[in-house]
């Protein structure tokens, strides 16, 4: 019997309460499909970092580094400035294990409502792939005060290492800037496990850049993709600029089937591939490496008003599970959750009140391990 040992980051706010039922319904599955999950809990949040100001260390990445995949709640918390946890914890973590891939399935699930007038399930099934470790959100930019002013700046990553060192004479009285970068190793890569998911599916992969007002870097990614697509002559392909993009969205999502797009306009247009699911309580992700650990999360943010009130939903974290068990080879046992998570749906008799109903997260947990046990009967 396979066994899988699985390190849980349940973080802040609802975190602890979504992770939770995640783990039970997994169990489930494991139960089930033969397989065993041994379930490594780290403290690391909100709670941690007040008590002993580490946000995570060089060590517990080096130790996180032997697993292949991580189960996260949520991160953040009120008590600390925004940016701290997020920037010390889930972007250490995905620039560390240079998860490049970001992964978001945008489906319309039987029994969820969606706010798109005439659309169904059938019209509402695509993926977003989202580069997850360049752009904008490399990090590094600054301020600069009238006069002369020099910074050098690095971004360091696995496939390389890049120096900025600027020299800014400015007659402003302040100005801030912020420094995307697009690496041709970064792009290629991402593109690439696209149109090979692409192959997978429905073999449609669409490109999403704003090369029309930015042309150096995404007329760069522009360029690269067309390079790329002729390894796979037998991948229908289009462009689409961000702003259209979240317009046919909505008025079409049915034209979409795999999604790539750069780091920013991935991070936006996912918001939009949530609500048009059903909301974010819906809404699963993997950040991931497809050699190295990877790291699977619901896309909603921690809560924290709603910390303890077991008001949560707890299907996107559930669904990220599932996520998780096929990346470990186990997509019998994936397949079985989402098969559980839709059935659950469409009886509608359990639902948390974000759903329009009054159960407790936990409920849901119930339901749907239940229902992953009478599956597998």
């Amino acid at each position: 019997m396979a066994q899988y040992k699985v390190p849980v980051i349940a973080g802040d706010g609802i975190g602890p309460e979504v992770i939770a039922e995640g783990k039970k319904v997994l169990d489930a599955a494991s139960e089930v499909h033969g397989f065993g999950l041994e379930w490594i809990d780290y403290p690391h949040g909100a709670d941690h970092y007040l008590a002993t100001g580490e946000l995570i260390s060089e060590n517990t990445l080096h130790e996180l580094e032997k697993y292949k995949a991580i189960y996260l709640g949520a991160v953040g918390d009120d008590r600390i400035e925004p940016g701290i946890l997020e920037k010390g914890i889930l972007l250490a973590m995905r620039f560390y294990f240079d998860q490049y891939i970001n992964l978001r399935p945008v489906k319309l699930l039987e029994g969820v409502w969606t706010p798109l007038k005439d659309k169904g399930p059938k019209d509402i099934d695509f993926v977003v792939v989202r580069e997850n470790t360049e752009d904008l959100y490399i990090g590094i930019g600054g301020r600069a005060k009238r006069g002369t002013t020099r910074q050098e700046l690095e971004v360091v990553r696995k496939l390389y290492k890049v120096k900025f060192d600027l020299d800014i004479d400015s007659d402003a009285d302040e100005i801030a800037y912020q420094i995307g970068l697009v690496s041709r190793e970064g792009a290629e890569r991402i593109i690439r496990y696209a149109f090979e998911l692409s192959r997978e599916r429905k073999k449609h992969l669409s490109s999403v850049d704003k090369a029309n007002v930015l042309p150096d870097i995404y007329g760069f990614w522009r360029e690269i993709f067309r390079k790329v697509a002729v390894d796979y002559p037998d991948v229908k392909t289009d462009f689409n600029y961000v702003d259209a993009i979240t317009m046919w969205f909505v008025k079409n999502p049915e034209w979409f089937d795999v999604v790539v797009t750069p780091n920013m306009f991935g991070d936006i247009i996912t918001d939009l591939g949530a609500m048009i699911q059903g909301g974010m309580g819906l809404a699963p992700g993997g950040n991931i490496n497809p050699d190295g650990t990877s790291m699977f999360e619901p896309i909603h943010g921690s809560a924290p008003k709603y910390k303890g009130m077991q008001r949560a939903n707890p299907i996107a974290t559930i669904w990220a599970g599932a996520m998780l068990l096929e990346h470990l080879g186990e997509k019998e046992a994936a397949n079985s959750v989402l098969r559980a998570i839709e059935q659950s749906l469409k009886v509608g008799k359990v639902r948390t009140p974000d759903l329009g109903g009054r159960s407790k997260t936990s409920d849901v947990g119930d339901d749907i391990a239940r229902i992953v046990r009478t599956l597998g009967k």
